[in-house]
């Protein structure tokens, strides 16, 4: 699986959970490869410091930032391991596009807040016309950094992105909590971070195990698009 977490939009924790993908399905046993395709780098800092603290397991992370490098590239290592997770740039960039045309899928994390909702619009046209370039582009969306509770604004949120034809939201989401930034500046998932978020690991748990289930399921259909 080649999966691009990225948005149009900065502030949305793309990085932050990029991470913590990553991390959560190299715990599990998967060979997970993370691309930085960010000029900030945070991921490959984030891994750097993982690395710093001798914690397993180890997951390998490159950067490339410039449009071409990132789709050769992908395409030449994304053989060895069973995911590929490319961390894209906050804001329509040739890495973003680029990433798009060589993955399988992308997953697009959005704040409960209007700007960020209006934002999905701009990915939305990126996803469209990387679909009429090539074969099959899974488009997902995921509510992060969300408001605690039964938040008005999580619901009108969750509702404006039906007003898209795409990407469709996954039934997880991730709450604003510290543990997850907190975790993610030692190279650490939420469940590895002591003390332990039990609300945190279970949003974790269920957005780690509910995309790569969509992708395949996807991929089993026979990459149809609805």
């Amino acid at each position: 699986m080649i999966m691009t977490v990225g948005s149009t939009k900065g502030g949305v924790g793309k990085s932050t959970l990029a991470l913590h993908l990553a991390v959560s399905w190299a715990r599990a046993g998967r060979d997970v490869l993370l691309v930085d395709g960010d000029r900030q780098g945070s991921v490959q800092k984030f891994i750097a410091a993982r690395a710093d603290s001798g914690r397993t397991p180890v997951v390998a992370c490159v950067q490339y930032v410039d449009g071409r490098v990132p789709r050769d590239q992908v395409r030449l290592q994304a053989p060895r391991y069973q995911d590929v997770l490319i961390d894209a740039g906050g804001h329509d960039s040739p890495a973003l596009r680029a990433a798009l045309f060589v993955g399988d899928a992308v997953l697009v994390p959005f704040r409960p807040r209007t700007v960020d909702v209006q934002a999905i619009g701009d990915m939305a046209a990126l996803i469209d016309e990387a679909r009429q370039a090539r074969d099959g582009l899974l488009a997902m969306a995921v509510l992060n950094m969300a408001d605690p509770g039964r938040s008005s604004d999580n619901v009108d949120a969750i509702g404006a992105l039906a007003d898209f034809p795409q990407p469709v939201a996954l039934e997880a989401k991730v709450v604003e909590r510290e543990a997850f930034p907190n975790a993610a500046g030692f190279g650490l998932s939420v469940d590895e971070l002591l003390p332990r978020d039990a609300k945190a690991c279970e949003e974790l748990e269920a957005s780690a195990t509910e995309v790569p289930a969509m992708v395949e399921q996807w991929i089993s259909n026979g990459r149809a698009i609805s």
